[in-house]
């Protein structure tokens, strides 16, 4: 298989070459005007961000790529799923709100925005796949029904995937809270006695009534309802609730893999990574911490697997930023050339699902990176 064309642009910029003159020059550059949008109903793939993280893309980004497929006759719309966990993106409405609130609404995007999977996650498009883990995938119904996928990546760390890029973005964000269900499942919240103090948070924000305070003031988890969507660490104050990702990392990224390849097979798709705001977390979070490595550029590709591998390693390549998460215990050293992620999340394995992406012929790893 020959390498895939991954185009990059950095940030610099200047009075005649603004940020949106630069990501449009990217992406014809990548050669997006080979897809026929004309009268194709395309579905922007995004992640609106949880309220408070300010990490997340700019909508501003998302109105530059709609101002572009207006101009090519395409009808756009901005989406995303419902989360399994709670939080204020759990149900339609909520996350209507959110995604509002950080911006991304029809006055600012000049774009309509459609929750994929519906009200309450529940509608979905099965789509057969016959793979090594999924043998039927549940996407959103409104994702699975566009002509057109265009996926805008906020590449960043993450806690189970080690980090988040075109594949967790598509395989992850464009399952139905069933489909997410079925993603999370390889992974399990363990309870640490010594740190629980009976509060009973975890209880009241356990959205499949999976945990509970015994008689012993100590959270116990119910695994026959637990699906591993890890809310209960989120909300717990006390390190108490813990996620033992070893082991389960692996098999996350190779379903997230596959799901992947459910949103995209069969039609039109392209990619966009924003290698900013480089938080080692996922943007589910309602906080953001302190960048892993300084803006990078913005990379975009047919292939979402090159995309993701190219732009892991230029944050590979880059430079540590001093008082990061990674930095605290590595003042001597810039970590160039060091994988941050695996630094941030040491219980991840992203290569897996990247491995598993080229198996399953979703993409490839090999790529040839042209500046643009």
């Amino acid at each position: 298989m020959s390498p895939s064309n991954v185009y990059f642009t950095n940030l610099r910029a200047k009075p005649s070459q603004n940020l949106f003159k630069k990501l449009e020059a990217l992406i014809v550059k990548a050669g997006i005007d080979k897809i026929d949008f004309q009268r194709k109903i395309v579905a922007i793939k995004l992640h609106f961000g949880e309220p408070g993280n300010l990490a997340y893309l700019r909508p501003n980004y998302a109105a530059c790529i709609v101002k572009f497929l207006k101009a090519k006759e395409a009808i756009p719309f901005l989406t995303d799923c419902n989360t399994l966990y709670y939080g204020r993106r759990s149900n339609a409405p909520m996350h209507i709100d959110a995604a509002f609130e950080n911006g991304y609404n029809p006055l600012t995007t000049n774009c309509p925005v459609i929750i994929g999977d519906g009200i309450k996650g529940t509608d979905y498009r099965e789509i057969k796949l016959n793979l090594e883990y999924c043998d039927v995938a549940k996407i959103g119904s409104a994702i699975a029904d566009a002509d057109v996928i265009i996926s805008m990546n906020h590449f960043k760390g993450h806690e189970m995937t080690g980090f988040g890029g075109a594949l967790k973005n598509l395989g992850m964000g464009c399952a139905s809270v069933g489909g997410k269900m079925f993603l999370h499942s390889g992974s399990s919240p363990e309870i640490y006695d010594e740190n629980c103090t009976g509060c009973r948070v975890c209880e009241k924000y356990c959205a499949h009534d999976a945990i509970e305070v015994g008689r012993d003031k100590i959270a116990h988890i119910d695994y026959v309802k637990c699906v591993g969507c890890g809310q209960c660490v989120a909300v717990c104050q006390y390190d108490s609730a813990r996620v033992v990702w070893q082991k389960s990392s692996e098999t996350v990224c190779k379903r997230i893999a596959e799901y992947s390849l459910a949103v995209v097979r069969d039609k039109p798709a392209f990619h966009i990574n924003f290698i900013m705001n480089v938080s080692p977390d996922c943007d589910c979070w309602g906080f953001n911490d302190y960048p892993l490595v300084p803006d990078l550029g913005i990379a975009a590709s047919f292939d979402p697997v090159a995309l993701d591998q190219a732009c892991a390693d230029l944050v590979k390549s880059a430079p540590a930023l001093p008082g990061s998460r990674i930095c605290n215990d590595h003042t001597e050293s810039d970590m160039s050339g060091e994988d941050k992620f695996k630094k941030a999340h040491p219980d991840t394995f992203w290569q897996a699902g990247l491995e598993h992406a080229v198996k399953i012929g979703l993409g490839n790893t090999e790529y040839e990176l042209v500046t643009v």
